[in-house]
């Protein structure tokens, strides 16, 4: 169809694929209710719209969020991970939550600089959409070539930044974005029976802190990263997470 031109061009711009980009992002719902506009603007429609997380997606004036304390032995202050967090889609049955943007502070102002750099990108992460559950992997695989500590509960942690990473991954368990793939209840009670059995040969005192204890001989587990490995009945078992070498 050709289209008549009563104007003078005075300029021009390519129409490039990030300019259709947000359009992508917004699927057709087949449910009545509101349409959810990008800017989070409810306008009445006779279907919904799913907003999914894209980087066209204005910050709200309050974002719900959660903080973690970082204590090591690596600094003598300690340092707080805090992770704000939007509400996509609220009041539908598609309302979800998703990771905006993470702040790090501590009285220690000897990592300020790349914590301050390492907040940035992982906010940038989080602000582009997708699959960002691969951050807390990348993160968690950083050593520090001083070498790692054991954080309080006997779990190995290779850097300071592979503990910020672990961080990051409980959070998105607490939120649903990474499913958590823990023992179910017949392997935790298994376990915890296998644990009292151990204690009571060895006449080990339960941690009365609330912390996990385990035995002071365990070794390191290769899957949960936590000294908790023993042997019983003639094989490797680890009292954490009940990886066992004989399957």
């Amino acid at each position: 169809m050709a289209i008549k031109i009563e104007k003078k061009i005075v300029a021009y711009k390519v129409k490039s694929e990030e300019d259709e980009a947000p359009v992508a992002q917004v699927e057709q719902a087949p449910v009545q209710g509101e349409q959810l506009q990008l800017d989070g603007t409810p306008e009445k429609q006779k279907g919904a719209q799913i907003v999914r997380m894209h980087e066209k997606v204005e910050r709200p004036e309050m974002l719900v969020g959660s903080t973690y304390k970082i204590k090591t032995p690596v600094s003598e202050h300690a340092f707080y991970i805090t992770i704000n967090d939007i509400i996509l889609n609220p009041g539908t049955p598609y309302e979800k939550r998703r990771p905006f943007e993470v702040f790090i502070n501590s009285k220690n102002m000897d990592h300020y600089q790349w914590i301050s750099a390492l907040t940035l990108i992982i906010s940038a992460v989080f602000r582009k959409g997708g699959d960002v559950t691969f951050l807390s992997k990348e993160l968690r695989s950083v050593f520090d070539p001083k070498g790692g500590y054991f954080k309080r509960g006997g779990k190995f942690m290779p850097s300071l930044v592979a503990e910020i990473g672990d961080a990051l991954e409980a959070h998105m368990k607490l939120i649903g974005m990474i499913k958590d793939d823990g023992m179910d209840e017949h392997q935790q009670k298994l376990v915890e029976e296998k644990r009292r059995e151990y204690e009571s040969q060895q006449q080990q005192p339960a941690s009365d802190d609330g912390e996990a204890s385990f035995p002071p001989g365990a070794t390191l587990c290769s899957k949960c990263s936590t000294k908790a490995m023993i042997m019983m009945d003639g094989c490797l078992t680890c009292l954490n997470c009940g990886e066992s070498k004989c399957g």
